[in-house]
């Protein structure tokens, strides 16, 4: 197949952020019953998915990867305002007149004409159906009586692909509300102490709503072996990713 010079190159340049993606991410595919989900780890809380030729990005952050490098995004979820969740230069990099922004009402003051959702809410955003989860501490504060992560300012996210249920469930511990999730096929749990969760918290959170998958995500330096063997003999399969 012949290629005109100039064609040639305008297509390479497009592809380039993908090629430079695939070349440096690992990379799970999924097949739903709407087509494939393709997950790409960035690292920390920051992830991107592919379906259906969109791209989705979750908490991007130049302090886990170069955005300015990275697919421009059809739609952002942000989980809550820290720096290593919410970075108004990224989502700059990433961003376009087209770009849709879900998030919190906290960071919507940050995030001119972005989709807010709370606690409790649920929407259908770019033909996918999306529930907002609570996301807070209970055991782990910042000084006494001052949580790291407060009730009602964060969101973890349930987003449906097709049959696939996604939760990415943001900067949280193993709170009353994940007992009553239904039907998650992926769960996106974080497990950085003292911020979120130990390795304990992230099993009995498993446990309470069963997800066929387990990611352990923003784990930081917490051993991730250890959430390996309390799950050993359940029916979830974990998987290890590289979301330091």
């Amino acid at each position: 197949m012949r290629y005109e010079k100039g064609l040639f190159f305008s297509v390479l340049i497009f592809l380039l952020p993908v090629i430079v993606m695939a070349q440096s991410m690992e990379r799970d595919v999924f097949e739903t019953s709407e087509g494939d989900l393709e997950i790409y780890f960035v690292g920390h809380a920051s992830l991107i998915f592919k379906y259906r030729g969109k791209t989705i990005h979750i908490d991007p952050t130049n302090m886990v990867g170069d955005y300015s490098k990275l697919p421009k995004a059809d739609l952002v979820f942000i989980t809550h305002e820290h720096g290593d969740h919410f970075d108004p230069k990224a989502l700059e990099q990433i961003s376009t007149a087209e770009t849709t922004i879900v998030t919190t009402p906290t960071v919507a003051q940050q995030c001119e004409n972005s989709i807010v959702m709370q606690n409790g809410d649920r929407n259908t955003i770019e033909g996918l159906p999306v529930e907002a989860v609570p996301a807070y501490n209970i055991v782990h504060e910042r000084s006494k009586g001052v949580p790291f992560h407060p009730k009602g300012i964060g969101n973890g996210y349930v987003i449906s692909f097709g049959d696939m249920r996604v939760y990415i469930a943001g900067d949280t511990e193993n709170i009353p509300e994940m007992k009553v999730l239904k039907n998650i096929d992926i769960a996106f749990l974080p497990m950085n102490i003292p911020y979120t969760m130990t390795p304990e918290m992230v099993a009995d959170a498993t446990r309470s709503f069963n997800p066929k998958i387990l990611y352990p995500y923003h784990f930081s330096e917490t051993d991730t072996s250890k959430i390996v063997d309390l799950l050993n003999n359940e029916k979830v399969e974990v998987r290890i990713r590289n979301m330091k």
